[in-house]
């Protein structure tokens, strides 16, 4: 399995995907909120791992910019096809990985990464990545499940399902492994904090600055 496996992974679930309804929409509508209230209408915004695009496109008129990206174009298109319905002046979506944009001369105000996380196979790598492509003092947003905390079962249907290429790559952690992975690539964890409606659904929201 490799970064492409994964993007082809997703370009085949991308219709899927779209179909399907948010697990808990009131906790997705408070991570909005709290995200909204962290972001600057003079900001410039990267979102990561962004999927078929419904949080940028709402998130998008807030700021200066916003540059919506992931790995899969079967989700990108998907992503351009609401946007067309539904255009926002300040967004774009691209096909990208935060390391392709690292050569690039922008920097960013604000990077976002929801549900994101545990799919990079390199996580401090892009850790580092994210650092470097943010300005001084910049925000890192992110919203991670931390399969580390699930139930047993699933830490151990996770690999077997990769192997069969019924799941994308998705790295075993727990929000204090994940905490201390983001402090090392040079942030200070500002907020943790759980969303989720009902109980703790091992998502943390974590609002790091880049120091």
């Amino acid at each position: 399995m490799s970064l492409a496996s994964d993007a082809r992974f997703w370009d085949r679930s991308a219709r899927k995907y779209a179909r399907g309804a948010i697990a808990d929409q009131a906790g997705y509508e408070r991570t909005l909120q709290r995200t909204r209230a962290l972001l600057g209408s003079g900001d410039r915004v990267l979102e990561l791992g962004c999927g078929t695009g419904t949080t940028a496109l709402v998130l998008a008129s807030g700021v200066q910019s916003y540059l919506a990206t992931d790995i899969s174009t079967g989700m990108i298109a998907i992503a351009e096809e609401k946007y067309a319905a539904a255009p926002a002046p300040t967004l774009a979506f691209r096909t990208a990985t935060a390391e392709a944009l690292l050569p690039e001369a922008i920097r960013y105000n604000a990077i976002l990464g929801f549900n994101y996380l545990h799919l990079v196979r390199d996580l401090l790598g892009t850790l580092r990545g994210i650092h470097a492509l943010l300005e001084a003092e910049g925000l890192f947003i992110s919203k991670t499940p931390c399969v580390g905390e699930m139930n047993p079962l699933i830490r151990l249907a996770v690999p077997v399902m990769r192997a069969l290429g019924q799941a994308p790559y998705a790295g075993v952690f727990r929000a204090s492994d994940l905490t201390r992975r983001i402090s090392a690539a040079g942030f200070e964890i500002l907020a943790v904090e759980n969303h989720a409606t009902k109980g703790d659904d091992n998502r943390p929201y974590i609002v790091a600055r880049k120091t």
